[in-house]
C-alpha cells in the first residue's frame, strides 16, 4: 500500500502554508486539488501559489489547461494518480492539498460504477432539463429512484446527478447499489487524511479580507487581462467564483461594489458547502486550528498522528 497524505479544508483556511511546512518536514511533494488552480493565466482570483512562495516544494497540477478548455475530474484522477507514481519513484511523500472535494474522492474512492452503461439522447435531455428548470429540479427527480444517491449528493453536483439518474435508466439500478456491490474504499493508498476547520465567524472574516486582498493585488486587471485574450463568461473556468463577478462588473451589470459583495458572500457559502462535504468522509481527522498557539504546532500535530497511525 502506498502512502498517501491529503490537507483539505475550506477556502481562506491556509491550508498552503501548513501544507508547504509540512512537506519540508516529511520531504514531501503536493499535489494540488483546487478545480481553479488548474488554469492558466488565473492566478489572484484562484489565489494560486507563486514559485518563490513554494518554499522549494514541488507542486503538481497547478496550471494545467487553458482557460478555454474543459477539464473533467476523470482527467484530474489520471493526472494525479500519475503524479503520485512519480512522486514515490523518487523516494518522496505524495500529499494532495485542496479544497475541492470531488477531486480528492476521486482519488480516495474506489468509484468502479462509472463504466456503467451510457445514453448520450438520455443525457442530452437531463442538460435540457438542467438549463430549464435548475440544479434543484434535476436533483429532485433522484428522489424517488434512488434515495441513498439523493440524500449523498448535493443539487450543486450536477454531473454526477445526472450520472446517478442516467445508469438508473440504462441498468434500472440505483447508482447506490453499484456501490454496495464493490468495496468504495478498496483504493491502492493509506489514506492520512486531514481536514482543518476553526470558528466559523473568523474563517468568514479571513475570506472577506482575502478577497480585499485579491482586490488589492489586481483581481480586476486580471479579468480585463482575460477578457481581452477572448475568455468569456460561457467559458467554466470563467464561472468560478471571483472572475464571474467580476465579469458583471465589468459588463455594466452591477456596481464594483456589489460585485465584491457577491463575491464575499459566495465564497463564505462555498466554504459552508466544502465543510458539510469533509463531514461526509468519516476517515477524515479535523484539525481545529484554534486549539493550536501557531502553525508550528499544527504540522508537528499532523506529523505525530501519522506516525502513530502508521504503527497501528
Amino acid at each position: 500500500m502506498k502512502d498517501l497524505l491529503i490537507i483539505a479544508g475550506p477556502t481562506g483556511i491556509g491550508k498552503t502554508s501548513i501544507s508547504i511546512e509540512l512537506a519540508k518536514k516529511i520531504n514531501g511533494e503536493i499535489i494540488s486539488a483546487d478545480s481553479m488552480q488548474i488554469y492558466k493565466h488565473m492566478d489572484i482570483g484562484s489565489a494560486k501559489i507563486k514559485e518563490d512562495e513554494m518554499n522549494g516544494v514541488r507542486h503538481h497540477l497547478i496550471d494545467v489547461v487553458e482557460p478555454n478548455e474543459d477539464f473533467s475530474v476523470a482527467q484530474f484522477k489520471m493526472n494525479a494518480e500519475a503524479a503520485i507514481e512519480d512522486i514515490r519513484d523518487r523516494n518522496k511523500f505524495p500529499m494532495l492539498v485542496g479544497g475541492t472535494g470531488l477531486y480528492i474522492n476521486s482519488i480516495i474512492y474506489n468509484y468502479g460504477f462509472t463504466n456503467a452503461a451510457k445514453d448520450e439522447a438520455y443525457r442530452e435531455q437531463l442538460e435540457i432539463i438542467l438549463q430549464e428548470k435548475g440544479k434543484e429540479y434535476l436533483h429532485s427527480l433522484l428522489k424517488d429512484i434512488d434515495i441513498e444517491a439523493y440524500n449523498r449528493l448535493f443539487p450543486n453536483d450536477s454531473k454526477r446527478v445526472m450520472r446517478a439518474l442516467e445508469v438508473y435508466k440504462s441498468t434500472g439500478k440505483p447508482i447506490s447499489e453499484f456501490i454496495k456491490e464493490e468495496d468504495i474504499y478498496n483504493i491502492p493508498y493509506n489514506v492520512y487524511y486531514f481536514v482543518l476547520t476553526m470558528d466559523r465567524a473568523r474563517l468568514y472574516e479571513r475570506i472577506n479580507q482575502r478577497v480585499d486582498m485579491m482586490l488589492e493585488k489586481g483581481l480586476i486587471e486580471e479579468v480585463i487581462k482575460l477578457k481581452k485574450m477572448g475568455y468569456n463568461s460561457n467559458m467554466q473556468s470563467m464561472k468560478g467564483i471571483g472572475y464571474k463577478e467580476i465579469l458583471f462588473y465589468l459588463e455594466g451589470k452591477m456596481t464594483l461594489e456589489e460585485s465584491i459583495e457577491m463575491i464575499k458572500k459566495g465564497s463564505r457559502n462555498y466554504a459552508k458547502r466544502q465543510l458539510t462535504w469533509f463531514r461526509k468522509d468519516n476517515r477524515a481527522i479535523w484539525i481545529n486550528k484554534d486549539d493550536f498557539a501557531s502553525e508550528e504546532e499544527i504540522v508537528e500535530h499532523i506529523m505525530c498522528k501519522v506516525n502513530s497511525m502508521k504503527n497501528l
